[in-house]
């Protein structure tokens, strides 16, 4: 993590918390010429409104106003994670075990790099994805360092696994 999204972290986690919300992530990211500070926050029960996005970011645009740990100019983001949010901690997998998810890997597991299938199991050393390749199913379990990035997918097929 960056030393800035380490400050800010400090800054938002008492907010989301005393609004009884889940921090899921944290982007501090030039686009172009623009720079952005986006937060991704939820409920624990997922689903968040635009009026508790608006509460934190009025919270925390007071704080970085006291603060100010950001030099440059930035866009300040509070939103959902959306439908495919990241799978980050610990607990974002042990509430995914069952759903479907995407994972890509920094090198080929079985000559792919890209996965998308059922979450199996998750342990501190690896995760248990069940997929389909045509018509058989593959389990294919993938050491946690291995992982480049994990979230959330929509299953667009009929069939489950």
């Amino acid at each position: 993590m960056s030393k800035v999204t380490s400050i800010i972290e400090e800054l938002v986690t008492p907010i989301v918390e005393e609004l009884e919300l889940e921090l899921v992530d944290i982007e501090f990211l030039k686009e172009g010429r623009d720079w952005f500070l986006r937060i991704y926050v939820d409920t624990p029960e997922g689903g968040i409104d635009i009026l508790q996005c608006a509460q934190v970011s009025e919270r925390l645009s007071e704080k970085l106003d006291e603060n100010d740990p950001i030099e440059q100019n930035y866009y300040l983001e509070v939103s959902s994670p959306g439908a495919e949010r990241p799978l980050k901690k610990q607990q974002d997998f042990e509430k995914a075990i069952g759903k479907y998810i995407f994972v890509k890997t920094y090198e080929p597991i079985k000559d792919l790099k890209e996965f998308y299938g059922y979450l199996r199991a998750y342990t501190d050393e690896y995760l248990e994805i069940e997929f389909r390749i045509k018509t058989r199913k593959v389990t294919v379990q993938i050491e946690k360092e291995k992982i480049a990035q994990a979230r959330l997918a929509i299953d667009f097929s009929d069939k489950q696994i």
